[in-house]
């Protein structure tokens, strides 16, 4: 995915009609999402995507370290028992996700096992316009979401993304959801430089210890100074055409970290604005080579994201209607690869969680050893994760936006 405007992503994307090209071209702030605070239906419920660009890897994140067949195939990079989390005798999570382990044990996280879609197609950014676009036969110029928002009314502010560019799947026929970038966001002011100065500044006749303490303030903004100038220093790597921030990595996901963007979601769903849909992303998931340890670190800011999220919402009534969904491209593949990594792979597991959300077990794990050329097979179409969410979450007819697709996850909520 490029990093690119909004503008430019939408056209070079393909999945975006004019019309939603023209409807949703303008720029959104938080101050127009607020502006609606107390326009909504305080029964409404609230979804949160969450995508996990590069194709996170499944396996290891929920482990079938039950299975002898994932040893087998992974010999280095499986995690050994005493490691994971246990969720039953045969799964369990990776070490890095300590809170959704915690929110599992209260029925709070609910997995959707081996979710995928018929001839998957292993390009991140062919299979991810497949997701987008809930089209996997051909996909099409409108996002799921999009089609939703087209009958919900087609104002911006109902569908919102806090990621760097507005994702295919707020866009819709005739309309588009909003981006607001995150990067917006004021610091608060510190304090003066004057008065920053004075205490760095030994007094005449002070004793020995308020003199070292000025010392060592003085070393102190010595070292956030440099700190600053290298953090602002012109990189050739991260600039754009368009002077925009890069994503955190070329297969997508936002630069902003995961836990300011749910930040702002909290935000907008404390202050009760009319927005239905938040998409929020963190990149980086194309686990080639040296998987293990970029992984974990991934996935405990996933984790710590996600988590303290959940937590905030759990104390307010809206809060408490948000559902939160996360998902990735795609898995990887079974056999770990030469270099400790894993390559593109084809199912893989679904989370939510959320006040509405029934925990626990959903769909049927896929088999390790009844593979389709070294991939594992799908058992739940994620067009059934989306009628769900569709059907309970954002009280919508499914049929017209996923062309009539039949199929349920009857006991998630």
């Amino acid at each position: 995915m490029d990093t690119v405007t909004r503008r430019r992503f939408l056209l070079t994307s393909g999945v975006v009609g004019a019309g939603a090209l023209a409807a949703g071209a303008g720029a959104y702030t938080m101050r127009d999402l607020l502006d609606t605070s107390g326009d909504r239906d305080p029964q409404a419920r609230t979804l949160v995507l969450v995508t996990l660009y590069g194709g996170n890897d499944g396996l290891n994140t929920v482990i079938p370290y039950g299975d002898p067949a994932y040893r087998a195939a992974r010999p280095e990079l499986a995690y050994p028992d005493g490691e994971v989390r246990r969720l039953d005798d045969d799964f369990g999570l990776n070490p890095a996700l300590e809170g959704l382990h915690q929110r599992w044990s209260k029925g709070g996280l609910a997995i959707v096992r081996g979710v995928g879609y018929p001839k998957p197609d292993r390009s991140h950014f062919r299979s991810m316009d497949i997701w987008h676009t809930a089209q996997p036969d051909r996909p099409g110029n409108t996002g799921w979401l999009g089609r939703w928002l087209d009958r919900a009314g087609g104002d911006p502010r109902l569908a919102v993304s806090f990621e760097p560019a507005l994702p295919p799947l707020l866009a819709g026929a005739q309309s588009a959801g909003a981006a607001v970038p995150v990067t917006d966001r004021k610091a608060a002011k510190g304090l003066p430089a004057q008065t920053l100065t004075a205490f760095e500044a030994a007094e005449p006749g002070e004793s020995a210890a308020r003199a070292r303490a000025a010392a060592c303030f003085a070393d102190l903004r010595s070292v956030d100074e440099m700190i600053r100038q290298v953090r602002d220093s012109d990189d050739p790597d991260l600039a754009d055409p368009d002077g925009e921030q890069a994503p955190a990595t070329a297969t997508g996901g936002a630069k902003t970290p995961l836990d300011a963007q749910l930040d702002l979601v909290a935000q907008c769903v404390e202050a009760g604005v009319s927005t239905r849909v938040f998409s929020v992303s963190l990149g980086g998931f194309d686990t080639h080579a040296d998987e293990k340890q970029l992984q974990a670190v991934l996935l405990g800011q996933l984790d710590r994201a996600l988590t303290g999220f959940a937590d905030r919402m759990s104390r307010t009534e809206a809060g408490r209607k948000v559902v939160v969904a996360v998902y990735s491209e795609f898995g990887r593949r079974v056999r770990a690869n030469a270099s400790d990594g894993t390559d593109h792979g084809t199912a893989s597991d679904v989370l939510l969680l959320g006040a509405g959300v029934r925990g626990g077990w959903h769909g049927a794990p896929p088999s390790l050893t009844d593979l389709d050329d070294g991939d594992l097979k799908f058992t739940t179409d994620f067009r059934d994760v989306y009628a769900t969410l569709l059907e309970r979450v954002l009280d919508t007819d499914p049929g017209p936006v996923l062309a009539d697709w039949k199929g349920r996850l009857d006991k998630l909520f």
